[in-house]
């Protein structure tokens, strides 16, 4: 028998919009105009997944012993900046089977986005999509203080899918599916007691163990067969 999903929920970069490769050379811009560098292999390696807020604190305690708050967010503002420039000629598409999938378990499922994203950037990338106006909550960085690996954004998410429930009709982690493909993705949305499809956009298969399931794309995926594949 399939586990009861009441809800679904979606990490946003590299499992809606096709979008990491020009956040990583923004971000990697705003950090070297602060002096600060981060190499591709690093940032998939190890901080994939994570907002960018802890990023920079992690390599300004590196370099500095402390983080500092004011340069935290005198470095996101920037980078900010770098990729509503880029989007701004280079809107990002959403990945194949992303339409598809949304528009099917519409119907039938509580639908939330949670991402290390910015709100702005989410809202930039899927205005004028098919899917614009189909996920009941949408919950970013300025929603949360605390980034992934940490559940709290999910928990946050389950709390906002909530609101205003009859306790007796609120759902539990046990009864949402998180769409993930990052390890720090994966890592959140367990330690929230949350069942995890691994999306493997951006790392291969065999890095995604730590999920439920694990596919190569949303493409051709029905809800259903999502969740029959957490069995």
């Amino acid at each position: 028998m399939a586990p009861v999903i009441r809800a679904i929920m979606f990490d946003f970069n590299g499992i809606i919009a096709d979008d990491e490769s020009p956040h990583v050379y923004c971000f990697q811009q705003a950090l070297a105009e602060a002096g600060l560098a981060l190499t591709k292999e690093d940032y998939y390696g190890t901080y994939l997944g994570m907002d960018e807020r802890t990023c920079t604190r992690m390599l300004l305690e590196q370099r500095d012993g402390t983080s500092d708050e004011d340069e935290v967010f005198r470095i996101g503002e920037r980078k900010a900046e770098l990729f509503r420039a880029h989007t701004a000629l280079h809107k990002p598409e959403l990945f194949p089977g992303v339409v598809d999938f949304v528009k099917a378990a519409k119907s039938r499922y509580r639908l939330a986005i949670a991402s290390g994203g910015l709100r702005a950037q989410i809202d930039a990338a899927l205005s004028g999509t098919k899917i614009q106006y189909d996920f009941d909550v949408i919950v970013a960085p300025e929603d949360c203080p605390i980034g992934k690996p940490d559940p709290a954004i999910y928990l946050l998410t389950l709390e906002r899918l909530n609101a205003g429930r009859r306790s007796e009709h609120a759902i539990v982690p046990g009864e949402c599916l998180v769409l993930e493909d990052s390890l720090a993705g994966i890592r959140s949305a367990r330690a929230a007691g949350m069942r995890v499809l691994g999306v493997a956009t951006t790392y291969p298969l065999d890095k995604l163990h730590e999920a439920d399931c694990i596919i190569q794309s949303l493409e051709r995926l029905t809800p259903e067969a999502a969740i029959d594949g957490l069995l």
